[in-house]
């Protein structure tokens, strides 16, 4: 890596992130400020003046912007200060283009960003790049005993190459949404419907008891999920590399797989989502497609985020769905809050972030719909969401909003389905398995994602050759050609 002569403390990121940069530059969305360069006098009036401005992708939960309510719980509680006050910038677009604008943004400083929400396969190439600060090391004090409160695997995210650049905001992992109503019609009794233990091979007894066995998109399928050429159809490859026990790096981004291991991976994806078994609309759905799908019956299960379980509250009748953990591997998902490389405001970006992500805090995320990162959130933990925050997440009009005042209870939901539904949340989370840890990781989702739509769009797939392909562009993705 090497130092810029312009802005100090930073390193080049390579071919991919300039690629990042040029393409974010066009968009006047990047920027927060003056869109020109500063010189250390601007910085210090920066500090001075404030705000505290937070980067950050749309709220997908339909919560009533939680993200935004805790911001201005922080402003409360910092009312008498004007450099303590903190604005929430939200990047539009999908998380590719999200990317991108923060990458631009970053690296050329046409944004005063002091935290940026990122998503957690981001950490890597972010700090390789030198755009966002490490955190400073607190091995016995009590930042340190704090931090053993976020889920092991979740605060992993933060970590790259033995440092730790970010705290977890909300998680994310894989559940199996069903269809009780339908399973019970079909005569597949209670104690054979999805549990703790389900495995794949029990989903795919119940959708041959079903006898489902679409050919058209408006036929009902034994389960849909998100295989459209985008982040989707990485997560459900990588869930099955998974099962099928292949690994494609190791911890710190080194390639580590093979063309004999990545064809039992497309093997085992090509039977999941095998004919007769799954949507045919699901080659080309998204999230919200395949939960439109399930919500109107044309899918018995569905594998979805968490936000799904308050979504499906105001789309459905409270007993028509249930919800459990997935079957083998689940990926876990998410955001992480990072202090910028070049923020004039650090020491008061970290205290933000803490805030952002104190038990209170967490609690809020999960009463609306996002996964929190912290254990105590799904144990017996005293604290509440914050009142004032918990007040403004109310449900408005016919809104289908996941949160309701003090319990976060979808509409239709009694606290026995919500307490259900928190056990099976936290229990999948302590199980997830990450993506691979990389930073080229934009890189490398693009190219799984080609071969593998190709894949599942062929009328005869041959996963050897496939397979063989795929393992040769890994290699040069991997490598940083």
């Amino acid at each position: 890596m090497t130092r810029t002569g312009r802005r100090p403390g930073r390193r080049r990121a390579g071919a991919a992130l300039a690629l990042g940069c040029l393409l974010a530059l066009v968009s006047a969305a990047c920027t927060g400020g003056s869109g020109g360069t500063h010189g250390p006098q601007d910085d210090q009036a920066a500090a001075e003046e404030g705000p505290i401005v937070v980067a950050s992708g749309l709220d997908v939960t339909g919560s009533g912007s939680v993200r935004q309510q805790l911001i201005e719980e922080w402003n409360r509680r910092h009312a008498g200060s004007k450099a303590q006050q903190a604005k929430l910038v939200e990047l539009p677009g999908g998380a590719d283009q999200q990317r991108s604008q923060l990458l631009g943004a970053l690296q050329s400083g046409s944004a005063r960003y002091d935290v940026v929400n990122l998503d957690i396969t981001w950490i890597p190439e972010f700090a390789e790049a030198g755009l966002i600060r490490p955190l400073p090391v607190d091995e016995s004090g009590p930042a340190a005993d704090d931090d053993r409160d976020f889920i092991r695997q979740v605060h992993a995210t933060t970590v790259w190459k033995g440092r730790s650049y970010a705290r977890p905001f909300n998680t994310d992992v894989g559940l199996l949404y069903y269809r009780p109503d339908l399973l019970t019609k079909a005569d597949i009794d209670v104690d054979k419907q999805p549990n703790a233990h389900w495995t794949w091979d029990q989903l795919y007894s119940s959708v041959k008891t079903l006898g489902l066995n679409p050919v058209r998109r408006d036929e009902p399928a034994g389960w849909t999920t998100q295989l459209k050429q985008y982040e989707g159809l990485t997560v459900n490859t990588v869930e099955a590399f998974a099962d099928a026990g292949v690994e494609l790096t190791d911890s710190e981004g080194t390639y580590s797989s093979d063309a004999e291991e990545l064809k039992k991976g497309l093997d085992a994806l090509l039977d999941r989502v095998g004919r007769g078994r799954v949507q045919p609309a699901a080659l080309t759905s998204d999230e919200t497609a395949s939960l439109t799908d399930f919500a109107e019956g044309r899918a018995v299960f569905l594998r979805h985020w968490p936000y799904a379980y308050g979504a499906l509250g105001g789309l459905m009748e409270p007993g028509a769905y249930s919800v459990n953990r997935l079957p083998g591997k689940a990926v876990l998902g998410g955001q992480n809050l990072a202090v910028t490389a070049d923020s004039p405001r650090a020491e008061s970006a970290r205290a933000l972030i803490t805030f952002l992500t104190s038990r209170e805090s967490e609690r809020c995320l999960l009463d609306a719909g996002f996964a929190a990162t912290r254990a105590s959130a799904y144990g017996s933990s005293t604290e509440r969401c914050w009142p004032r925050v918990a007040a403004a997440l109310r449900p408005a009009g016919d809104a289908p909003k996941a949160a309701a005042p003090g319990e976060g209870a979808p509409k239709g939901q009694g606290a026995e389905a919500r307490a259900a539904y928190i056990r099976t949340l936290g229990a999948a989370l302590t199980e997830a398995v990450q993506r691979p840890r990389t930073p080229y990781y934009g890189a490398f989702t693009q190219v799984l994602q080609s071969h593998v739509h190709a894949l599942l769009a062929a009328e005869r797939p041959d996963t050897a050759e496939a397979a063989g392909a795929l393992d040769k562009a890994l290699r040069d993705v991997f490598a940083g050609r």
